[in-house]
């Protein structure tokens, strides 16, 4: 079981929102990849919220995952799925593969890594790179040291994640490790909307991904 490959092209700058709304405008900006993380809704407004995700995604051609609910990523036919450690011990890894979905898994220690790989997913996340921002912090950050060795022994695609910034991402997509930078208050204003400019100097900065 081999999970499918992201096109083999560079992930990119690989925005996390909550809200469906909040992809039109990263899309317009330039992004391919993006992912739909909820943790307020359930029932049919989350239902209602992936729908719409999904539909905009392919509208805009781009790589629309959806973190946790593997389910509806397979009825409403994601692109792809993303799931934490927790997560990939209670899913149904073999209907994600089934359902032709693309894996993503969050990874933060060596021992996650060889745990991960064992599923042969599309994408590997490793983080945080440095302290989170939106969250407390659980895991040690890595760092781009250690960013780059764990990625070297990886034979997948990896998204650096946590605590990236304007301020560090140049240093993130220079160390050439990963596909892609996942990126979640750094792509919003102070009102909590997709700020546009930030978007696009990001995409900018992270060009080196892709030479």
């Amino acid at each position: 079981m081999q999970f499918p490959t992201c096109d083999n092209t560079p992930l990119g700058i690989y925005p996390i929102v909550d809200r469906a709304a909040k992809l039109a405008p990263l899309y317009a900006c330039g992004i391919t990849t993006a992912q739909l993380r909820i943790k307020d809704l359930q029932g049919e407004a989350l239902e209602q919220e992936v729908e719409e995700a999904i539909s905009i995604s392919r509208e805009c051609h781009a790589r629309f995952f959806l973190n946790d609910y593997w389910q509806l990523a397979i009825t409403h036919g994601a692109y792809g799925v993303h799931l934490g450690q927790e997560d990939i011990q209670e899913a149904d890894i073999q209907a994600i593969y089934d359902a032709g979905l693309r894996l993503g898994i969050s990874t933060h220690t060596p021992h996650e890594i060889n745990i991960a790989l064992g599923l042969t997913p599309s994408y590997l996340a490793i983080g945080p790179i440095y302290e989170p921002i939106s969250k407390q912090l659980t895991y040690p950050p890595v760092g781009i040291a250690k960013l780059k060795v764990w990625a070297a022994k990886v034979p997948y695609p990896i998204v650096a994640i946590g605590g990236i910034t304007q301020e560090n991402i140049a240093t993130v997509a220079a160390a050439k490790a990963a596909s892609g930078i996942a990126m979640i208050s750094a792509v919003l204003d102070e009102h909590n909307r997709i700020a546009e400019e930030k978007v696009i100097s990001l995409i900018n900065q992270s060009r080196v991904i892709q030479s």
